[in-house]
């Protein structure tokens, strides 16, 4: 006979789905513009970071190792929307600098972003938001989430 799941595994289980159909609802827009949910985080952390970021302080802010990181910036720079430069102070150090054209794609993602949160949240109340929030980061914490990446999760978008 099968015993109830307690709520800590109920817990778990809805909390990685809600993940996954967030993540998948991004994707799912962002493709539109011929994007993901990783090219477009990568893109709105990078211009949350001053535009400009070392590679791995990109990787830290996005939460992923650094060669996951590389897969993306090839895409991103072959699309023209960033660029990789060697640091002058050590060259096998490199910088991602956001160009011009990004502009308009960090747009869309921003305004797709916002429509994601809009509907999925509608209906919470900013109380229960705030819950959910002070809940996520002590998960967070205690997995190991980096300072860097939830420094920029507390940060206002930048007026475009």
């Amino acid at each position: 006979m099968k015993r109830p799941l307690s709520d800590q595994e109920r817990f778990g289980l809805h909390l990685g789905l809600a993940a996954r159909l967030w993540r998948a609802e991004i994707d799912r827009r962002l493709a539109a513009f011929g994007l993901n949910e990783s090219r477009g985080l990568t893109l709105l952390h990078l211009y949350r970071l001053a535009e400009t970021a070392t590679q791995r302080e990109l990787a830290d802010a996005v939460g992923v190792r650094g060669p996951t990181l590389v897969h993306t910036l090839d895409w991103l720079e072959a699309e023209g929307l960033i660029e990789r430069r060697p640091e002058a102070c050590d060259r096998r150090t490199k910088s991602v600098h956001l160009r011009a054209q990004a502009a308009p794609v960090l747009e869309c993602i921003e305004t797709t972003l916002a429509a994601v949160r809009a509907e999925l949240l509608a209906g919470l109340s900013p109380g229960e938001v705030a819950t959910c929030l002070k809940v996520f980061e002590q998960i967070i914490g205690k997995l190991g989430g980096t300072p860097k990446a939830m420094h920029i999760a507390h940060e206002t978008p930048k007026d475009s």
